[in-house]
């Protein structure tokens, strides 16, 4: 598999606090990539720089092979790069129909913008996709802020794939989920990946092991180990800073 998504020397600092330093990340092709590290460790940050929501002090991203370092969300969306945040980020009155559509509106043409929604076949053909894959046809019709948390969290993982990423980012996305939604989340993540490649920030260690291909784990701001999740667990450097053993 080739690596879809890199960074290199990648880092950021506020005042003379190091947030991020010199982190190279290799995220491969229809794979889940995980990083996770304890409160503090600069995984969110790691994530803003990649996705545009902060420019890096130094160091590069690419994404299949283009620099694409600073540049902004929606100029990343356009090079096939997608992100959900730890907060939910969706219209809380509209229904979950409404909130598919508007995101599925960037695959029609620019000219295409002032059609009534009938008329624009292909996002209208991609929100009946994701009602259906995500088992939202129940809920279609119902405005959002009805729904679950967990039901909240599926639709906005839904809403980054109206844009067809070739990457999905996803911040946490099982944070505040009973356990039978939590496992739920983590077959469809691991469903997801023959479609697009991940890059994970996950909390639940149980899901970190049972659905990553690959691991990095981060403290204080540097990438301290990364291997698959067995070699990452059985590290002494990791079972030391992280799960608190040794």
């Amino acid at each position: 598999m080739t690596d879809i998504l890199q960074t290199e020397g990648l880092g950021i600092s506020f005042g003379g606090l190091k947030a991020v330093s010199n982190v190279d990340l290799a995220a491969k092709a229809n794979s889940i990539t995980t990083v996770i590290g304890p409160n503090g460790a600069g995984k969110t940050t790691l994530f803003n720089l990649i996705s545009g929501a902060l420019k890096p002090g130094y160091g590069r991203v690419v994404v299949d092979g283009r620099d694409v370092t600073g540049r902004s969300p929606a100029e990343l969306q356009h090079v096939g790069l997608a992100r959900s945040f730890q907060i939910t980020n969706l219209f809380f009155e509209m229904t979950v129909r409404e909130n598919l559509r508007l995101a599925a509106q960037r695959l029609e043409p620019v000219r295409h913008m002032l059609w009534p929604p009938r008329r624009t076949d292909r996002a209208a053909r991609k929100v009946a996709e994701l009602i259906d894959r995500f088992d939202l046809a129940a809920k279609a019709d119902e405005q959002v802020g009805t729904l679950s948390h967990g039901e909240q969290r599926r639709l906005e993982i839904a809403m980054c794939l109206a844009s067809e990423p070739r990457v999905l980012m996803l911040d946490e996305p099982t944070q505040g989920m009973s356990h039978s939604d939590t496992k739920d989340t983590a077959r469809m993540i691991r469903d997801l990946a023959t479609d697009v490649s991940i890059l994970l920030i996950e909390h639940d260690i149980g899901v970190v092991m049972e659905i990553s291909d690959h691991v990095v784990v981060m403290h204080q701001g540097q990438k301290l180990a990364e291997g698959s999740p067995s070699q990452v667990r059985a590290d002494p450097a990791v079972q030391a800073a992280y799960f608190g053993q040794g």
